[in-house]
């Protein structure tokens, strides 16, 4: 059953005198009583005669002074034990065999043992005889500890607060302290509303039951954020400045709109930041108060500012006590200048500038202390820069720590400094940045100083906390280029522990699959060169538009291999080298576009069926990279440069020279934003000799195309050279053909371009913790780029233009030419010519053969019978083809982006507006990429 909170103490003194009884009575009630309440049980019920805690609100209770009686102990014993020994139950009192005692020292002794926390009730009887009796009852055990009505907070995070667990033993006093650690826990969540209940359920065998019951109540919200005192800066920029936002409909998906007592705090001190930067030097936050409305379900804020005037900064000086530097020159180089306006944020950064040019120098321990000079008269503030005395430091050791799989030389190779090195702080910041680029361990990784032996020693401390470096993944997507996709990959990236690189894959798609097989050693042999190789096979299919139906256009297989090698020149030039031997096999579908098993122009176009064949790629390449970016996973600052040549005709069938420059620079910019400048560029020229008219010698599959995903703006293949073939409706005869202009009823073939450029300049936004953890990314960019320079393509094929009775040329209603279908006369394989037999035959008119007199049923056989016939003619529909979107012309996109590291695998959305494009390009609003890398 459910009982309430509630208590009793009871003290016994049978044979003793009404004064005595009401002495003992009155200090057990005032000293225990109402400290220690415990529950009532109906297996213990209390005694008659014995008082309640309630009873001194109603009934006062006056020890009389009596003459202290001592006596001896001559017997103690404990009954009502049942877990607890007796032995234990006496340690907790001062009573024993033969010792004397008083009314006093019983009434102590019944404190003592309610203060053991282990009994519900006490009681001492034979007080008058000596024979000493102490009658308890135990407290019971606790069997369960239930929490009800907690949605908000889950159980584990209750548990690991609060200290009752089953088989304790039950105190009143634990009780309270749980309860105000849960209280606490909803009140860290703003849920200043949340009460806690405590209730016990009695069991049997003095065994109990504890259940909190949990009314957690509305989360507490800031309703209201008042300022006063402030002059200069508005309420709302100040609150704009502060973590905590007042609930409103703008900030309804805001996580700080909630009352944290530790948020306040840090309001205070961002408040500060933001005058200090200001030049507000004698700012001060007078008062910062938070209250609770009655209902309990908001707070309203109210901080009290005082501003005080505004600084410039005064006399900037440096004060080095080491020789090694040039005050004046120091003084010169800081980013603050006299007369500018007072930030303290400046003066904190000339305070880094220093310690990092001292590091440079060697001084590791390098203290550089300012000296601010406040003239309140003239409100300048000058600072005084002093570096004090240091030795030059030398590196000691580097310890290496925490790296349970990678092997130690892995991380050392990467470190710029070695032991017994001078220490340079730009040195290490670099072995820092190489080491997080591995991506071998946890991110933000900061290689720690430390003294050394002596003052002029340090020690590098690079403690690592490693994580997986390998990876499993099967996952499932759908693309707005290859629609749906399958891809399944298995990677080692720290292969052995030695930073080796292990590599499987398999990619299928409706429109691309490939298998790739790699491995690549960073550093043979331990020397700093790196060796890879991969095993490929890639299977393409192109494609164009016909209305909405996406229609494979031609297929290209490539299998092969390519070898890569790279050797560093200094600490950011490497020069690279790769061989790469390919086989390519391009094909088109024979049902499609091939007529008498041959590649028919008029059906694949003439571009298409000149890239049919089977060749042999061997091809040579270099490149000279360099690379100081700080992350090559996400880089924040630093830049890189690959120029590249490529040359083919190392034996194989094709040959050509292909060039390619990418540069890419970041920064870091107005805090935590990420601004970054990209631009690459590409020419490939043939060293084939002339294929013939319109015909380019660098093969369709061997150019550069430019469109998404690296393009955002633009369809795949969206911008560039491109044949468009427009047909017509009606006829000449009845005077109502019209050329079929719609966007997606003609067809549209990319070739590709010989020479291309792309620049893009992107600004990464920052967003908050929780949405960084989630991986979420996004960016704002602006792109400009084009691609061209193939030979114009021969035409398919030439139409005659009608013309009227006097020879003039004829044109159509929409103002295109008036073309008339052109004879397409049918042969068979042997190049004889097909005729339909005349009516005149009344067996087999209509029929084909190859009599142009008579009728015969095989070449073979002999023409019989007078029928004359005519040729079988299929006329080919007249159409006229365009050729576009040839020029350098640039073409440029705005938009927005937002990568998400997303459960199903990395997504990708932009938004892009084409603002400038050229006859011809294919512009695209959105695009999305799921379950792929982008």
């Amino acid at each position: 059953m459910a009982s309430d909170w509630g208590g009793m103490v009871t003290a016994k003194n049978s044979n003793l005198g009404a004064r005595a009884t009401a002495t003992l009575l009155a200090g057990t009630v005032l000293s225990a009583g109402i400290a220690a309440p415990v529950m009532a049980q109906q297996a213990a019920p209390a005694p008659a005669a014995t008082p309640t805690p309630a009873a001194p609100s109603t009934t006062t209770v006056v020890p009389v002074p009596v003459a202290q009686q001592t006596r001896v102990v001559k017997t103690l014993r404990v009954e009502g034990s049942q877990r607890i020994e007796p032995e234990t139950v006496l340690s907790y009192t001062k009573l024993r065999v033969g010792d004397t005692y008083t009314n006093e020292s019983v009434d102590q002794a019944i404190k003592d043992l309610y203060a053991s926390d282990l009994l519900a009730d006490v009681e001492i009887t034979g007080v008058e005889d000596g024979n000493l009796v102490i009658k308890i009852r135990e407290n019971p055990v606790i069997n369960r500890v239930i929490f009800e009505g907690n949605k908000r907070l889950k159980q584990d995070k209750i548990d690991k607060e609060v200290k009752l667990r089953p088989r304790q033993i039950f105190t009143r006093t634990a009780v309270r302290a749980d309860v105000a650690r849960i209280i606490e826990l909803y009140r860290r969540q703003g849920r200043f509303a949340a009460t806690v209940e405590p209730k016990m359920v009695s069991l049997d065998q003095n065994r109990v039951d504890v259940i909190f019951e949990i009314h957690e109540g509305a989360k507490s919200k800031v309703r209201q954020i008042n300022i006063i005192g402030n002059e200069v800066f508005s309420d709302g920029k100040l609150r704009g400045e502060m973590a905590t936002k007042e609930a409103r409909l703008t900030t309804i998906f805001s996580s700080n709109t909630s009352y944290d007592q530790d948020r306040l705090a840090y309001d205070q001190q961002k408040l500060r930041q933001f005058y200090l930067t200001e030049g507000y030097a004698d700012f001060r936050v007078v008062s910062a108060v938070a209250e609770l409305t009655p209902d309990k379900k908001d707070f309203i804020i109210t901080y009290k500012v005082e501003e005080g005037p505004r600084y410039k900064f005064g006399d900037i000086t440096v004060d080095s006590a080491i020789r090694d530097f040039d005050d004046k020159k120091l003084a010169e180089r800081l980013m603050i200048k006299k007369g500018d306006w007072y930030n303290a944020k400046l003066a904190e950064d000339a305070i880094d500038s220093l310690s990092e040019t001292a590091g440079l120098y060697g001084y590791a321990f390098a203290d550089v202390r300012p000296e601010y000079q406040r003239d309140k008269e003239a409100l300048t503030m000058g600072i005084n820069f002093h570096i004090a005395e240091a030795n030059r430091t030398y590196v000691e050791r580097i310890e290496i720590t925490g790296n349970t799989q990678t092997q130690e030389k892995v991380i050392r190779r990467e470190m710029r400094v070695a032991e017994g090195d001078a220490f340079n702080t730009f040195l290490v910041k670099r072995s820092q940045d190489r080491i997080n680029s591995l991506d071998f361990f946890q991110d933000k990784f900061e290689i720690e100083r430390k003294e050394g032996s002596s003052p002029d020693r340090i020690v590098l401390a690079a403690n690592v906390e490693e994580k997986p470096t390998g990876s499993l993944s099967l996952s499932a997507g759908f693309s707005s280029l290859e629609r749906f996709i399958i891809q399944t990959s298995i990677q080692q990236r720290n292969f052995r522990g030695k930073g080796q690189v292990l590599s499987a894959s398999v990619d299928y798609s409706t429109y691309s699959k490939s298998v790739e097989l790699g491995f690549t050693e960073p550093y043979l042999f331990d020397k700093n060169i790196a060796l890879g190789g991969t095993i490929f096979r890639r299977d393409l299919n192109s494609f164009n538009y016909l209305g909405q139906d996406r229609q494979t256009t031609y297929s290209q297989v490539s299998t092969g291999f390519q070898l890569v090698t790279g050797i560093p020149l200094t600490e950011y030039w490497t020069f690279s080298g790769r061989y790469t031997l390919s086989e390519d096999d391009v094909s088109l579908d024979q049902a499609t576009f091939y007529t008498g098993g041959q590649c028919d122009p008029l059906k694949a176009g003439r571009y298409y069926c000149e890239a049919v064949g089977n060749r042999l790629t061997s091809a040579v390449g270099l490149s000279l990279i360099y690379d100081s970016l700080n992350s090559r996973l996400r880089p924040t600052r630093g830049q890189r440069l690959v120029a590249g040549v490529d040359v083919a005709g190392l034996g194989g069938d094709v040959r050509y020279v292909r060039t390619r420059i990418d540069a890419d620079k970041y920064w870091r910019v107005l805090g935590g934003f990420i601004f970054s400048l990209s631009a690459e560029g590409g020419a490939i020229k043939s060293l084939e000799s002339s294929r013939g008219a319109g015909v380019d010698t660098v093969r369709i599959t061997d150019r550069f195309y430019l469109g998404e995903p690296q393009f955002r703006g633009f369809d795949i293949r969206g911008i560039g050279p491109r044949v468009q073939r427009y047909s017509f409706s009606g006829d000449v005869a009845s005077g109502t053909q019209a050329l079929i202009t719609g966007k997606d009823q003609f067809l549209d073939d990319s070739l590709g371009g010989k020479y291309y450029y792309l620049g893009k300049a992107e600004l990464e936004i920052p967003l908050g913790a929780g949405a960084a953890e989630l991986g979420l990314r996004p960016s704002i960019f602006v792109q400009m780029g084009a691609l061209w320079g193939i030979a114009k393509p021969a035409k398919t094929m030439t139409f005659d233009q009608a013309k009227d009775g006097s020879g003039n040329l004829l044109f159509n209603a929409d103002g295109s030419p008036s073309l008339l279908a052109k004879d397409n006369f049918i042969k068979d394989a042997n190049g004889n010519q097909y005729y339909v037999v005349s009516a005149s035959d009344g067996v087999n008119a209509g029929s084909l053969t190859t009599c142009a007199i008579g009728f015969s049923s095989s070449t073979a056989s002999p023409c019989s019978g007078t029928s004359i016939n005519a040729p079988y003619n299929v006329p080919t529909q007249p159409f006229i083809e365009r050729f576009v979107g040839d020029t350098p012309k640039p073409r440029i996109a705005v938009g927005f982006g937002v990568n998400w590291n997303s459960p199903f695998g990395p997504l990708r959305l932009d938004i892009s507006k084409a603002l400038i494009t050229a006859k011809g390009d294919d512009p695209k609003l959105f695009t999305f990429n799921v379950g792929t890398a982008f």
